[in-house]
C-alpha cells in the first residue's frame, strides 16, 4: 500500500528581497546616460578650441558622400556639360546656381598670357631698334605668369659697368614694352640679377645693392614709357643668386632684368606673405601674465572656456562613479 501512495514534490519558492524594487537597473541606464553626455561634452569642447579653418575642414569632410570620399574619380569626364549640343545639366534643378569652372578662368588668364607675348613678339618685329636687339629678349611662361627677360651680353651691357645708369639700347627696350603691359590687368614683380664677379668696393655696395638699384632703374624707365606705376607690386634685388646659366657663374646672360607679369594666383601669394605683419615693438610691450603650474594654467594655454572645463571635470569624476555602479548593478543581478 505504501508504494501505491503517490509521491507529493513541494516547490518552495524564494521571496527576493528585490522583489517590490527596480533592482540595479536604474544604475545601469545612468551610467549609459553619463556615458553619453560625457561623450557630448567632449565634442563641444574640441569645437571650442578648433580654428576656423579646422572647423571648415571638418564641415567638408561631412559633407562629402561616402562613394566619392572612396573612390574620388571623376565620372563625368572633362566636360562641362554631359549632353552633346547644349542644354540644362540634368543634375541641376530650376533655382541652382550652376558653378563657374576653374578652367575657365584659367584659361581666360593664359589667354591674357599668350596675346600679351604676341604682342610683343610683333612690337619686336615692327622696331627695327628692337628688331636688332632681339637676342637680348627672353619671352617664356612660367608658373609665375608671363617672364620678359633682358638679358647682357659682353658687347652690349645693359648698364654702364658697376652703376644703375641705363644705357640707351636697354632704355628702348624698357620704353617699347611699357605700354603693352597696361593691356593686361596684373600686376608685375621686377628683379636685377647679377653674375659671380664681386663688386670692386664690396664692403660698402655689393652685387646685391647694385641688383637692387638696376631693378628699381627699369622700374622707372617702364614708367616713362607709360606703364602705370601702380602695376608694380615688387621690385627686388637677387644679386648672383639664381644664374640663367647655370655652368658659368660668370657668364654675361646671367646679368639680366626679369620682369614678370604675375597670375591671380602668385599676386595672391605674395600679397599674403606681406599680410598681417605687426611691428616688433607692438610684441614686446604686450604684457606677459605668468602662467601657473595648476589645472587652470593648462586650460589657459590650450585656450579651453573655463565653462567647459568644469564641466568636463564634473562628468569625468561622475563617469568614474557611474562606472562603479553599473559593476554593482551586473553583480546584483
Amino acid at each position: 500500500m505504501a508504494a501505491n501512495t503517490p509521491h507529493v514534490i513541494r516547490v518552495k519558492k524564494r521571496s527576493s528581497h528585490h522583489q517590490n524594487g527596480h533592482g540595479g537597473s536604474w544604475k545601469i541606464a545612468y551610467a549609459d546616460f553619463m556615458t553619453a553626455m560625457m561623450a557630448f561634452f567632449l565634442v563641444m569642447w574640441l569645437i571650442s578650441i578648433s580654428s576656423p579653418q579646422e572647423l571648415t575642414q571638418i564641415a567638408e569632410y561631412f559633407r562629402t558622400p561616402l562613394s566619392t570620399a572612396i573612390n574620388p574619380g571623376s565620372k563625368s569626364g572633362d566636360a562641362t556639360n554631359p549632353i552633346p549640343g547644349g542644354g540644362k545639366d540634368p543634375i541641376f534643378r530650376d533655382g541652382d546656381v550652376m558653378p563657374e569652372p576653374n578652367n575657365i578662368i584659367d584659361g581666360n588668364a593664359n589667354y591674357r598670357f599668350e596675346k600679351l607675348k604676341e604682342s610683343l613678339e610683333q612690337a619686336i618685329l615692327k622696331d627695327p631698334r628692337l628688331n636688332e636687339l632681339k637676342p637680348h629678349l627672353l619671352i617664356d611662361m612660367i608658373n609665375d605668369g608671363l617672364r620678359i627677360q633682358i638679358v647682357d651680353s659682353e658687347n652690349r651691357p645693359m648698364f654702364k659697368v658697376g652703376s644703375a645708369t641705363v644705357e640707351p639700347y636697354m632704355r628702348d627696350i624698357l620704353r617699347a614694352i611699357a605700354p603693352l603691359l597696361n593691356d593686361v590687368p596684373n600686376r608685375i614683380s621686377i628683379s636685377g640679377h647679377t653674375d659671380d664677379l664681386a663688386y670692386a668696393n664690396g664692403a660698402n655696395y655689393s652685387n646685391w645693392e647694385l641688383s637692387s638699384d638696376r631693378a628699381n632703374a627699369s622700374r622707372r624707365e617702364l614708367i616713362r614709357g607709360g606703364m602705370d606705376e601702380n602695376k608694380v607690386l615688387r621690385v627686388v634685388g637677387m644679386a648672383s643668386a639664381i644664374h640663367l646659366d647655370k655652368e658659368d657663374g660668370f657668364a654675361p646672360i646671367n646679368r639680366r632684368i626679369s620682369i614678370i607679369v604675375l597670375n591671380d594666383e602668385e599676386t595672391k601669394q605674395i600679397l599674403r606673405e606681406y599680410d598681417g605683419t605687426k611691428p616688433i615693438n607692438d610684441v614686446l610691450n604686450k604684457p606677459q601674465k605668468p602662467m601657473q603650474e595648476t589645472a587652470v594654467g593648462v586650460v589657459a594655454a590650450v585656450k579651453i572656456p573655463w565653462w567647459i572645463a568644469v564641466i568636463w571635470i564634473y562628468y569625468i569624476t561622475c563617469l568614474v562613479v557611474c562606472r562603479g555602479f553599473r559593476q554593482s548593478a551586473l553583480s546584483e543581478t
